[in-house]
């Protein structure tokens, strides 16, 4: 029996002797890039139903269908985690993602602020990030990537059960800290200017918003949404 060593996020439902045809470009990956045939093993993740061992039933021009062998990994959900940024520039924001996926985040939510310098993203492109990245680091889930909307229509529509971790750029110099409870969670990152003090002073009157401080230093935009993940991952997360 072959090692199954790529991992392929398929739509469809995942089972014992479940066939799943895939799409063009996976049978083209498999076949015309790692040479794969009949018979060889890959994993299967669906974001529902866990990881599967599936070997190749069929591999060639008109298609590739894997049939589910044996479950390998149950179904993780990461924590109830959002993570909200203004994007910047696309090989930033792509790192963004990527370290999002890794790190274990619910959904990633680009939002337009006054001082946001990139006005458009592709949300399928970052989408199809997410998941390249869910397959290459071992997830089970892959975080719904929303379109850009303004910051000011995310706060209006902000669920009121839900805690928002400020990175208020205001706060380095203060120890690192992390308040609030276990639960539903938002992390906030503001663009390269920092926030306007119009949306400052709105954050600071949401009851539900918890000033997050990441220490001395003023980060980078894609830094801080890697530190501050991680200090809540450590503090409140399936990290513990």
């Amino acid at each position: 029996m072959s090692e199954a060593k790529i991992r392929l996020y398929v739509v469809q439902p995942l089972g014992p002797g479940q066939a799943v045809r895939l799409s063009a470009d996976q049978t083209h990956y498999l076949t015309g890039v790692m040479r794969l045939g009949v018979d060889a093993a890959v994993l299967l993740f669906n974001g529902q139903d866990g990881e599967w061992r599936a070997t190749l039933a069929e591999a060639g021009k008109r298609g590739a269908v894997a049939v589910c062998e044996a479950q390998t990994r149950a179904q993780v959900m990461p924590p109830d985690l959002w993570l909200m940024f203004a994007p910047i520039k696309k090989a930033r924001t792509d790192f963004i993602v990527e370290k999002a996926v890794e790190l274990g985040v619910r959904r990633i939510m680009p939002v337009q602020t006054r001082h946001t310098n990139s006005e458009r993203i592709r949300q399928d492109r970052l989408q199809a990030h997410a998941v390249e990245a869910a397959e290459q680091c071992g997830a089970t889930y892959v975080p719904e990537v929303a379109d850009l909307q303004p910051l000011d229509r995310v706060l209006a529509e902000f669920p009121a059960e839900r805690t928002l971790y400020w990175c208020d750029e205001a706060a380095a110099g203060t120890p690192p800290m992390v308040g609030g409870t276990s639960g539903q969670a938002a992390i906030l990152i503001g663009p390269e200017g920092g926030f306007a003090e119009t949306e400052a002073k709105r954050l600071r009157g949401m009851e539900r918003v918890r000033v997050l401080s990441l220490g001395p230093r003023i980060l980078r935009a894609d830094t801080a949404a890697v530190a501050a993940i991680t200090l809540w991952q450590t503090a409140h997360g399936d990290w513990r």
